[in-house]
């Protein structure tokens, strides 16, 4: 008997902690979102790297469900869960300083997480044009894309799959200036 790819646990495991949240547009389920960063981390992005499809999968577990680090660790091992503890942003601090602490542990966190945070913003960036937002928001969008690529320029000489990210990532990001304007 195969044994299914640990993805597969990861995105029901994701489902059942999400199961009511919705997106900004207030129609469509949170989990959505999580699945389409793990399909950029692979599918765009060309990446196979397993604790990185699986942390795209859980990128917001920790920040947004009663789910905590011990619960990553215990189902899907401890690098996985380092790797969702970075993409946790610190919602104890005040937004200025959560947002340079959050930038600080992902420059120094693993390389897996900055890959994952570049599909993050990729999709946010691509369900913005969809959903409609506002200027401003798609401006945030744009920003926190562009503080996104700047982290992970250093992986890109090293994981091939960050090197493509950050092109795709760019490349979106261009899209989005003529709309903005």
């Amino acid at each position: 008997m195969e044994t299914p790819p640990p993805w597969l646990a990861a995105i029901a495991y994701a489902t059942r902690q999400h199961r009511h949240h919705l997106r900004r547009d207030g129609k469509t389920p949170y989990v959505s979102h999580v699945v389409r960063v793990m399909m950029v981390t692979r599918d765009v992005f060309g990446c196979e790297d397993e604790v990185a499809l699986l942390a795209a999968v859980l990128h917001d577990t920790i920040e947004d469900t009663p789910t905590d680090f011990d619960d990553i660790d215990r189902r899907f091992g401890a690098e996985v869960a380092r790797c969702v503890a970075t993409l946790t942003k610190n919602m104890l601090l005040r937004e200025a300083d959560r947002e340079v602490d959050y930038d600080r542990r992902l420059g120094e966190g693993p390389w897996q997480a900055r890959l994952v945070k570049l599909a993050d913003v990729y999709d946010n960036l691509v369900d913005s044009v969809s959903s409609g937002l506002s200027t401003k928001r798609q401006e945030r969008a744009v920003a926190r894309a562009q503080r996104a690529i700047e982290i992970a320029r250093g992986d890109a000489d090293e994981h091939g799959c960050v090197a493509r990210a950050i092109e795709h990532v760019e490349a979106i990001v261009a899209s989005h200036e003529p709309q903005m304007s």
